[in-house]
């Protein structure tokens, strides 16, 4: 039959696109309701279209401010993973030293435990030395467990990278730092602005390691589970759809980029 032969030659086609779908299926569940008006508290039944909510995206009290304390974490904790995260990559894969298979397996121990245990033990280790719970026993805990996601995006890049590359540019009388900056740097860059996007996102949306060490600090998941006991604001919805169009955008932007090189190269 040829529906059933033109199926099967799109097989798997289809199933990734249903599979897409899927996935940005709750997307459009928070787009569709970011212009809701609901009549209640909650914002979980369709009631009427309004504008409201993008006019006035800090219109619920300590909402935008939550998203700042979100949005700086977020940047200064992908900063620093990223930074130690490349350093710690290069170290693995470009020099031989003791216990370099024991780092190699603890870097990936914070990805495999579970956040619960990894939360506990970080407020463990801040009240027993004294410190004060807030904005940066929080940065502390989130670079520490994006660090491991850091790791192991550039060190695949740098595993991949040709040493002929870096010789030659050698042979031809370029310093450390030249052959750094021109050509081992723009080769594993890929790799770091992988690591440094899931950085950002991670701690952007990381709630369990946060609700546990944050003391009196409310970041934008925590505002959202808290407002979520008395009611859910239509601006909530708002925030997170702009934040998935800045994504897209990025992604979009990068592919452009890619292409235009990748043209430019062939």
């Amino acid at each position: 039959m040829p529906l059933v032969n033109w199926l099967k030659r799109r097989l798997v086609v289809i199933a990734g696109l249903l599979t897409l779908a899927y996935l940005l299926l709750p997307n459009v569940v928070v787009t569709v309701f970011s212009f809701n008006k609901p009549k209640g508290r909650f914002n979980y039944a369709w009631q009427q279209f309004s504008l409201d909510a993008w006019k006035q995206p800090c219109g619920v009290a300590d909402m935008c401010g939550s998203l700042s304390i979100s949005l700086q974490i977020a940047v200064w904790a992908t900063i620093g993973a990223t930074v130690l995260g490349t350093m710690i990559a290069f170290a693995l894969v470009r020099y031989r030293f003791r216990a370099r298979g024991a780092v190699n397996s603890l870097i990936f121990l914070p990805m495999a435990m579970p956040e619960v245990v990894m939360a506990a033990s970080l407020l463990t280790l801040f009240l027993n030395m004294g410190a004060q719970l807030g904005f940066y026993t929080i940065l502390i805990a989130h670079i520490m467990f994006c660090l491991s996601f850091v790791v192991t995006a550039v060190k695949a890049r740098v595993m991949s990278m040709d040493p002929r590359l870096e010789e030659a540019a050698r042979d031809l009388y370029a310093g450390p730092v030249q052959t750094f900056l021109r050509v081992t740097l723009p080769i594993a860059a890929p790799g770091i602005a992988a690591g440094a996007l899931l950085s950002f996102a991670l701690s952007f949306d990381d709630f369990i390691i946060t609700n546990f060490n944050a003391g009196s600090t409310v970041t934008f998941p925590m505002f959202v589970w808290g407002s979520a006991q008395r009611g859910t604001p239509v601006q909530i919805n708002v925030i997170g759809t702009a934040m998935f169009l800045v994504a897209v955008l990025i992604t979009l932007f990068s592919m452009v980029v890619t292409n235009r090189r990748n043209k430019h190269n062939a």
